[in-house]
């Protein structure tokens, strides 16, 4: 965020896109970085929060009270 001043970087993903298909190769190889990557980081953040959180799995345990 702080490098939009400076350089006029963009952070928004469909802007990038739009730039990058009248910018050139160049450009078009650096789109991973606004699409593949973010998805593949919160894809990552998920399964390991599935992993390392104790909420309960939905299992039951144990046997029904008898009637």
């Amino acid at each position: 965020m702080i490098s939009i001043d400076a350089t006029n970087t963009s952070v928004n993903p469909a802007r990038s896109t739009a730039v990058a298909i009248f910018a050139g190769r160049w450009a078009q190889q650096q789109l991973r970085l606004f699409w593949i990557e973010p998805i593949a980081g919160g894809i990552v953040c998920g399964v390991t929060y599935r992993w390392l959180s104790s909420e309960p799995s939905g299992q039951i345990v144990g046997s029904a009270p008898a009637e």
